[in-house]
Formats: structure tokens, sequence, C-alpha cells
């Protein structure tokens, strides 16, 4: 990953983000209601964090867009706490420590930001993002917070930053 750039999203990313996602989802059978799949938000992510305290990073190479990942505040939850969101790699960008790259500065951005806490919401299909989390600090919790709309999703963590 010798000419990696990441930077913040623009619109002209929006399609080739959402494809990563849903393609990603699919690939783990989490093509379903309730998650990002079918989040109407997911097409258009350049407008969504496009607003104060919010931000979403784009990995690219040689002109091509591996993935990305960003921080929001979280939907009906406390100004303090945000949500590591649209964490996703295309699979040839896997496992060279992209996806750390990309959390540490969603983690870096909402400590400058004034959030003291990050949660995010996932799924046992996504077992290997989860022992990422868990490297990073992520701890589980036994329910849901906020209201992210995300019923597809079982597994929610949350990390003291």
């Amino acid at each position: 990953m010798e000419t990696l750039t990441i930077r913040t999203i623009t619109p002209a990313d929006d399609y080739a983000i959402a494809n990563i996602v849903r393609t990603t989802l699919t690939e783990f059978g989490m093509n379903k209601p309730g998650t990002a799949y079918s989040d109407p938000t997911t097409d258009h992510l350049s407008i969504v964090f496009d607003k104060p305290r919010a931000t979403y990073y784009v990995a690219e190479e040689n002109g091509t867009i591996l993935g990305g990942a960003g921080i929001h505040p979280l939907d009906g939850g406390e100004a303090h706490i945000c949500e590591l969101q649209k964490m996703y790699l295309v699979p040839a960008a896997r496992g060279k420590g992209l996806a750390g790259k990309l959390i540490t500065m969603c983690l870096d951005y909402a400590k400058a930001n004034g959030y003291t806490q990050c949660y995010l919401e996932t799924s046992p299909e996504l077992a290997r993002a989860r022992k990422v989390y868990e490297q990073f600090g992520f701890r589980y919790l036994t329910g849901p917070m906020g209201n992210t709309g995300h019923f597809g999703c079982d597994s929610w963590m949350l990390k003291d930053l």
C-alpha cells in the first residue's frame, strides 16, 4: 500500500462507498433489513457526514477506493457519545493494517471534537472486525444505545476515549 491516501469523503465517492458497504454485507450474509445494507443514508454518505463533529475517511490507492470509516454523533444519544460508522474495506485491502489506520484516525477525530465515548454496532457474522474493535479497547454492551435504526445488528460495543 505504497500509494495509499486517506482523505475525507466527497460526493463523487458516494456510489463507490455504498457499493463497498453493500458488497461486504452480502459477503458476510448481512444483506438484510436493519443493517447499513438497507439504510437509505448509505447512498449519500458525503451528505450524512457533512455536519459538525462528523467526518468520513475514504482510503484510496492508485485512484481506487478501498473503503472507509466515519465518526458521527450517536443518533438519539448524548452529546459526548459518537458512533464509529460504515467501517468497510474491499477484500484485497483487509489484513494489511488499513482498518487500524482508519479506526485510529476516527478515534483521534472523536477525541479532538469533544467526544468521551465511542459506540458501534456490529454482528457475530463480522467476527474479524469484532476482533479488531476488541483490540482497540471496545467492550461489549448488553443492548443498543441511541436510535440508529439498525435492528439487524445484535452486538453493541463502547469505548471510553
